[in-house]
């Protein structure tokens, strides 16, 4: 299991810096530079271009740059903002809990509705209550995260009123709630990014589970558990779900980067202050160093999820790591 474990910390380790480096390399490939998107004012000199390329390095060769960028990221530094005007952790410290928030509620809550559903369609199959769930699940399935955000926002936050339109906090009551009030106002506000979020992956979660129990069930070694004297839920509880949660965690942990994905298109239709706009503003703005410690971090984040995944599965069935 260590052995297991050693090897996917390497793949996670060699996956990131794969990452950045392409990343790096794509962004100082393109035409342009962080200059050129500052100094919009055609009246700005030549001179002074030329003298801050000179500065930050941009007027040497590529390889150049790589270098003193990996020199500064070993020493913690995650270089400086040109966009925001401040360091690029300083950007980061602020953005990334609220995607956190929004990344953790939804996926823990996905993960725990997903499964049930889908053991429960599996349990429940052919009934018709059960093919109405899988027609629902489908259909949710196929539905854009733009498109589903969309429709959330205009059905209960226009329509309704039920929750805020966008943002993390009433812009009356940003910063002057606190304690509970200001815990209930962000929820208020993340009920609605973090509900898009759920119906997508939970709906995939739920149809993945469902395919795995329904062949975990029809395997015959379930006859022998029965034989034994087994109840129905004491079989499946013990015997058939956990073997059904190995390829649903695993799928899971593959599917992290499509979340993350999502993530920035939900985060930019309810403006939602984390990672997705500030990645959305710093590419516009060729902003080289945040945008490429934003993929650092996202794959940081995925590669991490994954590792779990893998090492959850690994967990519910030892012999897997025997082939891994």
């Amino acid at each position: 299991m260590w052995s297991f474990a050693r090897r996917r910390v390497v793949d996670a380790l060699f996956v990131i810096g794969t990452v950045g480096t392409l990343v790096f390399a794509l962004l100082h490939l393109a035409p342009g530079d962080p200059v050129t998107a500052a100094l919009t004012d055609p009246r700005v000199p030549a001179a002074v271009r030329a003298q801050l390329r000179t500065q930050y390095a941009f007027d040497r060769p590529i390889a150049e740059q790589y270098l003193r960028y990996v020199r500064a990221l070993s020493r913690g530094d995650l270089g400086y903002s040109f966009s925001r005007q401040r360091p690029v952790r300083s950007v980061l410290g602020e953005a990334l809990p609220h995607s956190l928030l929004l990344v953790g509620t939804a996926l823990g809550v996905a993960v725990f509705v997903g499964i049930g559903v889908g053991a429960w369609q599996a349990v429940r199959a052919e009934h018709t209550a059960e093919l109405v769930a899988g027609a629902v699940t489908a259909g949710v399935s196929a539905i854009p995260d733009v498109w589903l955000a969309t429709l959330l926002q205009s059905a209960f936050a226009i329509e309704l009123g039920f929750f805020p339109l966008a943002g993390a906090c009433a812009p009356r009551s940003c910063g002057a709630l606190t304690g509970w009030a200001a815990s209930v106002d962000l929820l208020h506000h993340l009920a609605l990014p973090a509900l898009t979020l759920v119906l997508l992956f939970g709906a995939a979660i739920a149809r993945l589970q469902r395919v795995a129990l329904r062949e975990v069930l029809e395997d015959p070694s379930l006859v022998v558990a029965r034989a034994k004297g087994g109840t129905p839920l004491e079989v499946l509880r013990r015997h058939a779900l956990p073997r059904a949660l190995r390829p649903t965690l695993t799928a899971v942990g593959m599917s992290l980067p499509v979340l993350v994905g999502g993530v920035v298109f939900v985060e930019a239709v309810f403006a939602w202050p984390g990672m997705g706009g500030v990645m959305v503003e710093a590419i516009a703005a060729r902003d080289y160093p945040l945008v490429t410690a934003i993929a650092l971090l996202g794959s940081a984040l995925v590669a991490v999820g994954t590792l779990v995944a893998e090492l959850g599965a690994a967990w519910l069935d030892p012999r897997r790591t025997m082939h891994c």
